[in-house]
């Protein structure tokens, strides 16, 4: 049962439990976004060429789409404090190994352990907020669950830039270690009912995907499409571009989101998703269109507010959408399904469209990528049947 905040009737959301669950969601994507932006130059000082680069972060999703079904199935049989923590302990010892990488072949082995954490733990995670959170707040509480990892991209990123001019990759590699130590404390300290265990042979034997997430699940895939070749792709464009440091982007996308999603997640629970996902998806239409075209810091600033404002609108509509009516049984199987799409449009962002970057240059792949939204605006509107809430 939802507790109630007797100041004005409405569910508590702001929980000890969703709390814990927001500081440790917060460190752990300060480890992980550390991270993004240098490790397609770390593989650069390995040897790596264009198409390896893609592999990189492709690679990394690859891990989580292949794990994530089948931890969604575990999730709702097992519970989920306990596989968050295997998730965490798990991203903990790639961050480990980073430290002592010698070659491109073992970076890449790395990263395909580092997405099976960072598979288990996100999806754990995401499932114990959407218990957490009472369902009339839903959208409110996806709009500021979301603010945590939007924190995080806000310093992350530009600190390790800031970091690497200045130092090595081994300081940063240490200050991700110590934020994902710092993750499992806190999410150690989560206090969550005994999760109930079935003597029900049928449910011993639950579906890997549901159906009924499938419409969104897609169309965050091509909403992520553009996201794989940004965070993959950026550092390296921005340098051919003559920007040595483009550190500020990601702080001040982050900045837009911090604006976006907070507003998106209580418009979602008035109005409904369709002026969400309408309005996000041009926007990251127009951001993407425009990094395509961008030959100074102005105009990539500028693409990155339009992004942050577009994808903060999108993101946390589909996850909050994708709980609507959803047992909680259920929930870790759609939540994997969710999950596995955003992970599959990064992973196509980054090798596919990375692998034509490699003939068609940097520009043009963003010029390519900026169509990908569109296709998941017409999917999303396409059924009639779909999840759509009735109401603009």
């Amino acid at each position: 049962m939802d507790t109630i905040d007797e100041t004005n009737k409405r569910p508590q959301l702001w929980s000890k439990n969703f709390i814990l669950i927001s500081i440790a969601t917060f460190l752990i994507f300060c480890s992980f976004q550390i991270l993004m932006p240098l490790l397609p130059k770390y593989a650069v000082s390995l040897g790596a060429d264009t198409k390896a680069l893609g592999l990189v972060n492709g690679i990394f999703a690859i891990s989580a789409i292949a794990l994530r079904p089948f931890i969604g199935r575990e999730l709702d049989k097992r519970g989920r404090k306990k596989i968050y923590l295997v998730g965490l302990i798990i991203f903990l010892l790639a961050v480990f190994g980073y430290i002592w990488v010698s070659s491109l072949i073992l970076l890449l082995v790395l990263r395909l352990i580092h997405g099976a954490g960072w598979s288990t733990a996100s999806t754990a995670a995401v499932t114990m907020v959407a218990d957490i959170i009472p369902s009339s707040r839903r959208g409110e509480g996806m709009g500021y669950y979301g603010l945590c990892s939007i924190l995080a991209m806000a310093i992350a990123p530009a600190l390790g830039l800031f970091l690497l001019a200045r130092y090595s990759f081994l300081p940063i590699f240490i200050l991700s270690l110590i934020a994902c130590l710092l993750a499992i404390f806190a999410g150690q300290a989560i206090m969550l009912p005994p999760y109930p265990a079935s003597n029900n042979k049928k449910t011993d034997k639950i579906a890997l995907f549901d159906k009924r997430a499938i419409r969104v699940s897609l169309t965050l895939l091509f909403v992520t499409i553009t996201y794989g070749v940004i965070v993959t792709f950026l550092p390296l464009y921005a340098e051919e571009r003559g920007i040595a440091n483009i550190g500020i982007f990601f702080t001040i996308y982050a900045a837009a989101l911090l604006i976006s999603r907070p507003l998106s997640g209580k418009y979602y629970d008035k109005k409904g998703p369709n002026m969400l996902i309408l309005f996000g998806s041009l926007l990251l239409f127009i951001a993407t269109f425009m990094l395509s075209l961008a030959n100074d810091m102005p105009h990539f600033l500028l693409s990155g507010v339009l992004y942050g404002l577009g994808f903060g609108a999108v993101q946390p509509t589909i996850f909050a959408l994708a709980m609507l009516g959803i047992e909680p049984e259920r929930r870790g199987a759609v939540n994997a399904m969710v999950m596995s799409a955003f992970d599959m449009g990064m992973g196509l962002g980054a090798i596919f469209l990375g692998y034509i970057a490699n003939y068609i240059g940097y520009a043009n792949m963003y010029l390519l990528s900026s169509f990908a939204p569109l296709l998941g605006l017409i999917i999303f509107f396409l059924d009639d049947n779909s999840k759509v809430i009735k109401k603009i």
